[in-house]
């Protein structure tokens, strides 16, 4: 199958335009994953999506190491868990990423998430940390520089963001040396962000998009009441007839049609394989990505509510939904 790939702008190198996502959630093992991972290889996926917050490094590494593929078409992406932000920190935590998967370089290694708030694995949606921060720029351009660094070394080929917001986006590229290359985003029909997707395309930056799918086995504690349901939307539906196709084949041809790499996840061979096919045929009209437009109502499903600190009101606060990052006088030096 002929997988269609992206241009980065910064190095023209080529990256596959849909990838597997490795997050098992709460219900899939770490041995179950790799199995997905060896699967996705098999029927044609060269992009795979990892991060050491998903506990499965090791597993997936066995299998990269064990399939007959040459590791110049593979692109691995890793990520920065918040625990390792700061001076010292993200060198040791990209150095562990490349033991466990097996690995001299990565491809793109991504900030998980802009502060250093942590959460045990499987918490509820109540669980706090008492160390937990908001974002303060100076401390994240400590970060950065370290990420920045990782190039310089030859560790890593490609550095980006994850879950960040226009507001704090914009600080980086004022203050970086090297730029972001990527931005992994919640993106799909139902949760469209168009006008920060906009932001991001408009400086060369490559949106990855996860949850493309809607994410139905997402954690119970990224679930609430009047969540939408992407697969369920009309517009979905009615496009999914017309083109003889599940829903979710929508979803992914709506990421592809707005520019972003999709990571949809699954253990099933037939959804993988329904998964890279969706992208490689058959592609939207540009009327039915216009109407499209239609499902976005704003459904946020990654609230992020375990990554509040004390004084933050609610959820809201991690995005900054009105432009300004909220940051309380006693956090700033």
């Amino acid at each position: 199958m002929d997988v269609p790939t992206m241009s980065i702008k910064a190095t023209g190198a080529k990256i596959p335009a849909i990838g597997v996502g490795t997050f098992g959630s709460d219900h899939v093992s770490n041995e179950e994953m790799a199995q997905s991972v060896h699967t996705a290889l098999r029927l044609g996926y060269r992009n795979i999506d990892c991060a050491s917050v998903y506990g499965n490094e090791k597993e997936i590494g066995k299998v990269l190491n064990d399939f007959p593929v040459n590791r110049e078409e593979l692109w691995i992406t890793s990520k920065l868990w918040n625990d390792m932000h700061g001076k010292g920190k993200v060198l040791a935590s990209c150095r562990q990423s490349l033991k466990d998967l097996g690995l001299e370089y990565l491809d793109l290694y991504l900030v998980h998430w802009p502060f250093p708030n942590f959460h045990p694995p499987k918490c509820d949606v109540t669980s706090r940390s008492e160390n937990a921060r908001p974002y303060i720029h100076e401390e994240f351009m400590e970060t950065w520089r370290e990420m920045e660094e990782l190039v310089d070394l030859g560790l890593v080929r490609h550095i980006g963001t994850s879950n960040m917001t226009k507001a704090k986006l914009t600080l980086l590229l004022q203050d970086c040396r090297i730029r972001p290359s990527f931005q992994e985003m919640e993106l799909h029909p139902c949760f469209q962000q168009q006008e920060f997707l906009s932001y991001v395309k408009g400086e060369g930056i490559i949106p990855i998009g996860f949850c493309p799918l809607g994410s139905p086995n997402r954690p119970e504690r990224d679930m609430t009441e009047g969540d939408a349901v992407d697969m369920e939307h009309p517009i979905v539906v009615e496009i999914a007839k017309a083109h003889h196709c599940h829903p979710a084949n929508i979803c992914l041809k709506w990421a592809q049609a707005n520019g972003i790499i999709p990571i949809p996840q699954s253990t099933k061979e037939k959804n993988l394989l329904s998964n890279l096919e969706s992208i490689c045929s058959d592609p939207l009209s540009n009327e039915e990505v216009e109407r499209l437009k239609g499902a976005d109502c704003n459904s946020r499903l990654v609230k992020g509510q375990v990554f509040l600190w004390k004084e933050a009101k609610d959820w809201t606060d991690l995005w900054d939904l009105d432009g300004t990052i909220p940051c309380p006088e006693s956090y700033k030096q």
